[in-house]
């Protein structure tokens, strides 16, 4: 009999059933059982305390999605082999293996290397470790298989992973700014000139989503004691690093991959909770401060911050927020009479000047006077 996993997902209210068997080997892999213990949206929790969920749940929502879209695709006449449905749901299911600890707030100081490097490492040597059964998937999340389209549903301006994660997010926070149609979308996509389009029905649906990221990014991801708690962390990291203390350093040249595997979230606060008790009064402070959420003061601004003090305990740095970037290849509309336009010309709502204007704010992290 053929194996099935059944899955509930609270945030779409379904269940998600898998009996693909090389789909379920590779859940069950060690490596992608990591994804358990990596959060979603890193310290976040801090501010939001529901958002607790994992990188495990978001790419288990992903692949769901994506065998949606494949479905709807096929019902439409677009041509899609069994096993290309396959690569497109292990590249979709894989696309995030590579994260650190707390996801992006560790990356490129605790790790040297970006996360989609480490994903397709982990990507191969799965790959190998499964005979040759992720082939057609890694050729399709590296962008080097013929149908393009397929490489859009993994990762453009429209994918189903930012399609998940905005979804998710909104779910777990409680803001409601991040709700999309996901269901009106997906029933939309389409393939025209081997480009993933959107029928022209769905483009309001489009434009409530480029917004909704939009104000995902200052109200969440760029919450201001959100960036407050991953600086805190980032200096924890680099004056452990300073101090040779931290065993988690992984440099390009030296990447050690089955290390690297090994660590994840729970390590990095056991780390932190053992350094609370360090002979480096720095340290130690920087540590019972992340502990106790005694967090940074910060403040922002239009203006960049100068004269200002900068240590492990002040600093200073930029976000940068746009809804659309017109360097990716842009969402385009398919009409009926088989014109196909970008969004920018197409919508009524978002023309050229929304789209492309780009929000700089900087800010400056200090200690609370109470700290």
């Amino acid at each position: 009999m053929t194996k099935r996993k059944i899955i509930n997902d609270p945030v779409y209210d379904s269940f998600l059933s898998i009996d693909d068997p090389v789909i379920l080997s590779v859940v069950e892999h060690p490596w992608f059982q990591r994804q358990r213990r990596i959060k979603q949206l890193g310290l976040t929790y801090l501010v939001y305390p529901g958002a607790m969920h994992t990188r495990f749940s978001h790419m288990l929502g992903a692949l769901n999605l994506m065998g949606r879209a494949l479905e709807v695709l096929r019902q439409k006449g677009v041509k899609i082999t069994d096993d290309e449905c396959r690569g497109a749901k292990l590249a979709i299911l894989l696309h995030d293996i590579g994260h650190g600890p707390f996801s992006h707030t560790s990356e490129r100081v605790l790790v040297d290397v970006p996360h989609e490097e480490i994903t397709l490492l982990m990507m191969q040597r799965i790959n190998k470790e499964m005979n040759g059964a992720l082939n057609t998937a890694i050729e399709i999340f590296a962008n080097r298989y013929p149908k393009h389209f397929l490489h859009q549903l993994v990762s453009s301006q429209l994918d189903m992973d930012r399609l998940d994660y905005l979804g998710r997010d909104s779910f777990f926070t409680g803001v409601s700014e991040g709700i999309v149609g996901t269901d009106r979308i997906i029933s939309m996509l389409n393939v025209h000139d081997d480009e993933l389009v959107i029928d022209e029905k769905g483009i309001y649906s489009v434009e409530k989503f480029i917004i909704s990221r939009r104000l995902m990014y200052w109200q969440v991801y760029m919450h201001k004691t959100v960036i407050a708690a991953d600086n805190l962390l980032l200096n924890i990291l680099r004056r452990a690093r300073e101090l040779n203390l931290s065993t988690f350093n992984f440099e390009l040249s030296t990447f050690d991959l089955d290390r690297f595997a090994e660590v994840d979230d729970d390590d990095i606060m056991v780390a932190v909770k053992h350094w609370q008790h360090s002979d480096d009064a720095t340290l130690s402070t920087l540590c019972r401060n992340m502990v106790n959420r005694r967090l940074p003061a910060i403040r922002f601004s239009n203006e960049p911050f100068e004269g200002v003090e900068t240590d492990y305990f002040h600093g200073t740095g930029q976000l940068h927020n746009r809804s659309y970037d017109f360097n990716d290849q842009e969402i385009k509309v398919l009409y009926k009479d088989g014109r196909c336009l970008p969004i920018s010309e197409a919508s009524d709502q978002l023309d050229r000047h929304f789209l492309e204007k780009q929000v700089t704010k900087y800010f400056y992290f200090y200690p609370k006077a109470n700290v």
